[in-house]
């Protein structure tokens, strides 16, 4: 999936800049009976057809997967329903995404896209290039019994992390996101669900059974949330979990 992704990027990166002035990207041609004809060029069909690839290759390959899901456990902790709304939290999760891989996007460029567009190496070899520093960021990522797991699966033995394939590293890399997230969640959910327990024990010993305690409970876990400035730490500890290779 990374290889076809960086692929169509690669491919279509020339039309953005004008690499290649002599294939328009959209033709008019006339009939004799003085009809029009519209058409495309294959490659932008194919841009068209790869961008339906891309929610699955930002979840599937970058830091967004961990990110959305502790954010939307910690909403849930907080107890506060829809605040923060879902694009929010998406707008969020994709901006510190940026963040955090943009190393791993300035090795991309510099080592495969700008050579590729300057001509110095052939589009092949550009592929074979991008694909490195995401490789490496995966890796860096991923837990080694993940990784036996689905090598075990695949029947592949495993010499070194640069051998790993992608179609083992990819599956491994995305399930070693799901655990380390579910785990900064606990650890969040724990002084929530403390809150929550005092408050409901209170309610219970005051004989006021009828109340919910969430009612009583959500004030407090917002004051909570704000004196320890929890956005600044939750975004910083998400920012600093990650390993990521500093850009070339």
């Amino acid at each position: 999936m990374v290889k076809f992704f960086l692929f169509l990027l690669l491919s279509f990166l020339p039309i953005f800049a004008q690499a290649m002035p002599g294939i328009p990207a959209f033709t008019v041609e006339t009939d004799p009976q003085g009809n029009q004809d519209y058409s495309l060029t294959i490659q932008i069909l194919l841009l068209m057809t790869g961008l339906t690839l891309l929610p699955a290759a930002l979840i599937a390959t970058t830091s967004f997967l961990r990110i959305i899901i502790v954010l939307a456990l910690l909403r849930q902790a907080l107890g506060t329903m829809q605040t923060p709304s879902g694009q929010v939290l998406i707008g969020l999760a994709l901006f510190l995404t940026l963040f955090i891989m943009s190393p791993v996007l300035d090795r991309i460029y510099n080592t495969a896209v700008s050579p590729y567009l300057e001509e110095q190496m052939d589009f092949r070899e550009a592929v074979d290039l991008a694909v490195v520093p995401m490789h490496q960021f995966m890796i860096e990522q991923t837990r080694e019994s993940d990784l036996g797991m689905f090598a075990e699966m695949a029947d592949i033995t495993l010499v070194s992390p640069e051998e790993v394939p992608l179609r083992v590293l990819v599956p491994a890399f995305m399930t070693s996101e799901l655990k380390t997230a579910f785990q900064i969640g606990f650890m969040i959910f724990i002084p929530f669900l403390i809150i929550d327990l005092v408050i409901a024990s209170l309610l219970m010993s005051m004989g006021m059974m009828m109340l919910s305690p969430m009612i009583i409970s959500l004030p407090f876990k917002l004051m909570l949330f704000v004196l320890i400035d929890g956005w600044a730490l939750v975004v910083g500890t998400l920012a600093n979990s990650f390993v990521v290779v500093g850009g070339a």
